[in-house]
Parts: structure tokens; sequence; C-alpha cells
């Protein structure tokens, strides 16, 4: 089915969620307006529509192979990477200094749904070559970022993330893989890595990989491992490539989805690296580009869900089956008129709704954290940011396969068989929940770090922004309010039940995280949708400032209205489980598993 770009809906996110006017008052936004960023928005949507989209079932159907040492990907994905490479999408937000754009994450992001939703196994590569850009500039040497980034930023070359291996998956300090000194001050890496997305091909004339090794006097543990670039062919002084490094692809792996991604198993054959900064420190730089990297993975299991929902509205307008109930007339009727279809289809619009807002915030954060002219404010953002990265990662991937999965009820048994498309879907988003840390590990994350060891501070400021903002909705919609103000004062009791768990009793805290999260995200999502009905509703009164048109705001305002009725009162369960629910959990032995 065919693919449409939800240019209204980011635009509104961006309006409403994503501080647009006061991120392009920043410095760093010079020369960048309004007019400019839906420019970029529309010529996003056109690409991602008419080049992207047209390429997924075909990557899907003709997956990356390994032929004769060599990752060959089908010729539709190599000439959509060409035209993304030649139009200058990769380099949306690397940096300008080094050949990119330059621009604020609440673009990039709001692009990067669109490369996610047209093609997920297309849109990795250059996630992940971004993320590499990102821990080189923030880390390398200045020699090293004039060798690398130019051509990386402009997507001539390409770049990887290898940390992950047989023996260290989410426990890396289990890194094996050894990185003896060379005379020349070069290192010589020896290992395995797997799970490494677009770790070769032959798509750019180049791939930097980013590996995670250890010196033969490291000591044991994270303190040991230090970051290197390796390069597929090495690099001559004149800046020209010269010979093949021995870093290779020795298998790939047969996954569920994303099969026009090759997921490669990588050998490091005495390969020659270059240390990044400081010994020791590999694991810190790496998780420089973390924040990135997992707003990146929520926007993907948000973006395939919202296609997913775009397929299952199409079929559902289309497909005639059974009479309207409570119709005298005996003709059957669109399924989309039957109240339980409708149910499925509202429920996805409306958590696509609050996902969209809750990644355009955390981009906000993001861009402040990093430019705002003011430091109290970089600080209130960075926070901000710590605390709403593990919800955007876990809550939009597990939605994404909560929501794929109602997409294809919707289509039934049409929805089971290959050719419709939604069963890729499903296989697709899948692994979003187990990219960058799983979503386990995320709820552990924001328990811990990000509320009881600050004391719930920061959830409970965030928490206090929701309260105004639902002192706001009183006034437009008191039972919509009152419902927010329950769910924001039962959030505040988990905070403190967190608080208290963590001092206390860790394993019960670790047993409830994953309740805390989904119950602080659907509380966000709450808030989030709540300010989309009041600026849908200022957007009715003033026809001069509603540029989407009134059924938009309409649809916005009923939209939050849906979300409150079947999202929220999930919190309820969510509440439960977090202060009761660990006692049941801890209390059965092992062995009757």
């Amino acid at each position: 089915m065919t693919y449409r770009a939800p240019l209204n809906e980011l635009r509104f996110a961006l309006a409403t969620h994503g501080r647009l006017p006061e991120i392009l008052a920043m410095p760093f936004a010079a020369g960048l307006d309004a007019e400019t960023v839906d420019a970029i928005l529309e010529e996003a949507g056109k690409f991602a529509e008419q080049e992207l989209a047209p390429t997924n079932r075909s990557g899907d159907l003709n997956g990356a192979r390994l032929v004769d040492g060599k990752v060959i990907t089908h010729p539709d994905i190599a000439n959509a990477f060409y035209a993304f490479r030649d139009a200058g999408w990769l380099g949306l937000r690397a940096p300008v200094e080094y050949e990119g754009q330059g621009l604020p994450s609440i673009i990039a992001s709001a692009c990067e749904e669109l490369w996610c939703s047209a093609n997920l196994a297309f849109s990795l590569l250059p996630m992940l070559t971004l993320g590499a850009i990102g821990a080189i500039e923030a880390h390398a040497s200045d020699e090293q970022k004039q060798r690398y980034l130019p051509n990386m930023s402009q997507g001539i070359w390409s770049g990887t993330m290898n940390l992950t291996e047989p023996n260290a998956g989410s426990d890396l300090a289990q890194v094996a893989t050894k990185a003896i000194p060379n005379d020349d001050g070069s290192y010589a890496l020896s290992g395995q890595k797997i799970f490494i997305t677009w770790g070769d091909h032959e798509l750019t004339e180049n791939v930097i990989h980013l590996v995670l090794a250890r010196l033969p006097d490291a000591p044991a543990g994270v303190k040991g491992i230090s970051l290197f670039i390796a390069p597929k062919y090495l690099i001559n002084a004149d800046g020209s490539l010269g010979k093949r490094n021995p870093v290779y692809a020795v298998s790939l792996e047969h996954k569920l989805g994303i099969h026009a991604s090759p997921t490669c198993v990588m050998s490091f054959e005495g390969a020659e690296g270059y240390l990044v900064g400081e010994a020791g420190k590999g694991l810190n730089y790496m998780f420089t580009m973390m924040n990135h990297a997992r707003l990146g993975v929520g926007i993907e299991g948000h973006a395939v869900a919202e296609r997913a929902y775009q397929d299952a509205v199409a079929y559902a307008k289309e497909r005639v089956q059974s009479r309207a109930l409570g119709s005298s007339n005996k003709e059957s009727v669109p399924i989309i008129q039957h109240p339980d279809v409708r149910r499925m289809l509202m429920v996805q619009k409306a958590t696509l709704a609050a996902q969209r807002a809750l990644y355009m915030k955390a981009s906000a954060a993001l861009d402040q954290a990093h430019y705002h002219p003011v430091e109290s404010e970089r600080a209130r953002a960075d926070a901000e940011l710590s605390f709403l990265i593990p919800i955007v990662k876990s809550w939009c991937t597990d939605n994404g396969t909560t929501l794929t999965n109602l997409a294809m009820q919707v289509l039934g048994g049409m929805g089971y068989v290959e050719e419709t498309g939604v069963a890729q879907y499903v296989r697709d988003v899948r692994i979003t929940p187990i990219y960058e840390g799983t979503n386990g590990i995320q709820a552990l994350d924001l328990a811990g770090r990000k509320t009881a060891a600050n004391g719930g501070n920061i959830a409970k400021a965030i928490l206090a922004q929701g309260h105004a903002v639902a002192d706001k909705l009183a006034g437009v919609h008191s039972a919509m309010a009152k419902q927010l103000q329950a769910a924001l004062t039962l959030a505040q009791t988990s905070v403190d039940d967190m608080v208290s768990f963590m001092q206390e009793t860790p394993e019960k805290a670790a047993a409830g995280a994953c309740a805390y999260l989904n119950q602080m995200s659907c509380t966000l999502g709450a808030v989030a949708v709540a300010e989309n009905h009041l600026a849908a509703g200022a957007a009715l009164t003033d026809v001069i400032n509603a540029p989407l048109g009134a059924d938009f705001y309409q649809a916005q305002q009923q939209v939050a209205e849906a979300y409150f009725a079947y999202v929220l009162p999930q919190i309820y369960g969510y509440a439960e489980n977090v202060h009761t629910g660990a006692d049941a959990i801890l209390a059965l032995p092992l062995d009757a598993f």
C-alpha cells in the first residue's frame, strides 16, 4: 500500500512540542527560518514516498547476501542510497565544519521518522554513520576528525559501531577483542564482533569501524576498554584509499526482519586501528552518542507503527464485510464502520500522536542541552533529556510491536500473508525493543539513575509541568483535566516508591522497573496529547494561525480524548505492579519457573 508522509502531524509536533521558534532563535541555527524548515520537510516527504518507500518490499524479498567475501545489496537499495547521498540527506545533522548541514535535532528527527517509515532496514545505514560521526567529533583528535568526518558527513564513507561480542552483549565489561600496539603508533586489532548492522557493504567507498577493544595491560571490566578507529581500507597520507585492512564480514545473520540490512559477524585479523582519545575510556566515548542512538531507535519503533497504521486505515476503508450494527440496511459496509475496528485504529492513532510528541520533546531537549546560550537552561534541558530518553526508546518500541500487531488484526487473514506488507512491519519492528540496550535495561536506567539517584527530583519537576498543563486544560475540558491530575498524582506515588525501593530493597525496584517506565510513559503521553488538545483549540479560535485546517485541529482534540479513554487507563495496572507486584515475582522459587 502507498505510504503518505504525515507532514501535517510533523508540523504540528514541531510547533507544539519541538519548541521550533525558540530553537530557530539560537545562534547555532542562524540563517534557518520556519519557511526553510517546512521546505525541508516537504522535500523529505517526497523522497520518502517516491524513492525510499517503494524499496521496502523489494529489499525485504531480496535481502543482503555475502558473495565471495563481499556483502551485496539489492540494486533498489543501492540506487536509493545513491539518491539519498547525492541529495545531501545523510548530512542533515552532521557538523557544518566537516561538510554536514548542522541542522537542529528536531528537524533531523522529523526526517528520520520519514526514512524509518519508508524503509527501516535502509535507514539504519545513515543512522549508524551519524552515530560514528558523533563519537569521532566528540573524542577524536583534530587530525582524525579531518581525516574521516568530511567523507562520512557526505555519505562517501559510512560508519559502524562494533561493540557486541559472543560473550559480551549488554554486559560490555566482558569485551575481549585485543589491541596490540604497533611500532608506528597504530594498534593491531584481533577478535570477533557480532550483530554489526551494515558492518560491510559496497555502497560506500570505505567503511569506518569504531571498535571497542582491550590493550594488553588493560584492567578487567569497563575501565579496561578503549575505542579504536579501523577503516575497511587504510587511508594514504594524501587522503586516497590504500590497501585493504584485514577486517572482514565472515557471515550474515539470518534474521526475522530488516532483511535488506546486512547484520554481520565481523572478524578483526590483526586489523590496523587507531586509538581514539585516552586509553580506558572507550565505553564512556561510545556512550556519548547513546542519547542520539536511543532516540533514533525510539523513532524507528514509532515510524514502523505509523506506516502499519496507514495500511490498516486504507484496508479498513476498502474492505467490505457485514452490515453496520444498529442499521436497518442489510448491505455490507466497509469494516471501518464497525466499532471494534474503529477502536483498534483509534488506539493506534492516539498512541502515535503521544509518541511523536514525546520524541519531539526529547529532540528539543537535545538541541537545548547542547546549544542554549544560558547555562541553567542547558542544565534543565539535559536533565529532561536524560529522563525522556529511556521512555522514548522503550515505550515507542514496545508500542511499535503492539501497534503493528493491531494493524495486522485490522487486516485479519490478509494481514498475515506477506503480500499485503503488514507482516513485514511486524517482523521488522521486533528488533527495536532489543536495539541499543534492551527495554528492561532502559527501565532499570529510568528507575535507578534517572529517578532514585536524584531523589526523584527530575521526575517531580517533569510531573509539575504536567500539573500546569492540567490546570490549563481544566478551563476547556474539566473531565480530562481531572483524569490527568489523578494520573500525575499516581505517578508521583510511584516515583516515591522507586526512590524508597532503590534505597531499601533494590530487587523490588528492579522487578517493578518496567511497569514504572510504562506508567510514566503513559502519563507523560497524556500530558503531551493534552497539550495537543490545547494547541488545537487555540488554533481553532484563530483562523490566521490555523494553517493546517479546522478538520485537522478538531481531529487532534478527538484523538486526545480517545487517548484518555483507551490508553491512559493502563496506568492503574502499571501502578499496582510498581507498588505490590514485586513480591509475587520475587516469591516464586527459581526451580518453579
